[in-house]
């Protein structure tokens, strides 16, 4: 008796507005990186929002940012991740606590590198571009957002507007974070988001395409007709 396949991590019907979605935000942090390559202050986008180097935000709000903050850092993070997974295999979703990790870990690894690469700095020689604590709750966001469309079988336009709002409705509150303490410029959280929507979508999709070669492996060529 064949045991039933788990739903794709990334649903037939999301991949291509995904793939589509992966690729502009691949193309934003390229061209914010590209825009604000070795620079040590704040651009004319980031003086829309707020003076991203005035740690100006005050209590009772500053608490709260502390706290959204503390979801990025490591003993936050990984206390968001445990728990995360431990709900992916309550459910009996595998593929999905693996998808929420490697997700994660390679938005932060690329969010991680590209600071390196691009050399922003905040504060006097700090790395900032792009926000890794917003690249990492967006990224759990987006899984959390495609493991519910996908069980809730929902269409391209439902499905997308679920997954694209989960991951903006993290990455704001976090971004908001990050800007009110003045850890990051606002370009930077958004480099961030975007860092996130570029890798989190092609990982769901190769997890699928691994886990597809490994099932057809396993199934034995009898050749007899299949009388289903």
């Amino acid at each position: 008796m064949d045991r039933p396949a788990h739903p794709a991590l990334l649903p037939s019907a999301l991949r291509a507005s995904l793939a589509l979605v992966a690729a502009l935000a691949a193309l934003v942090v390229a061209g914010l990186g590209a825009l604000y390559a070795d620079h040590g202050e704040h651009g004319t986008v980031d003086r829309w929002f707020v003076d991203p180097t005035d740690d100006s935000v005050r209590p009772p709000w500053r608490y709260a940012a502390l706290a959204v903050d503390f979801l990025g850092e490591p003993a936050g993070a990984a206390a968001l991740v445990l728990a995360a997974v431990a709900c992916c295999l309550l459910l009996r979703r595998l593929p999905a606590a693996v998808l929420l990790v490697l997700g994660a870990g390679l938005a932060v690894a690329a969010a991680t590198l590209l600071k390196h690469l691009v050399g922003r700095t905040i504060h006097g020689g700090h790395l900032s571009y792009p926000s890794g604590h917003t690249a990492f709750v967006t990224a759990l966001a987006l899984v959390a957002g495609l493991l519910a469309a996908g069980r809730s079988g929902l269409g391209r336009a439902a499905g997308l507007s679920l997954v694209l709002g989960a991951a903006l409705a993290a990455g704001a509150a976090m971004g908001w974070a990050q800007v009110a303490l003045g850890a990051h410029y606002p370009t930077d959280v958004l480099g961030g988001w975007c860092t996130a929507l570029a890798v989190v979508p092609p990982t769901a999709w190769l997890l699928d395409r691994t886990a597809g070669r490994r099932t057809a492996a396993r199934v034995p060529d009898t050749g007899l007709p299949d009388r289903r």
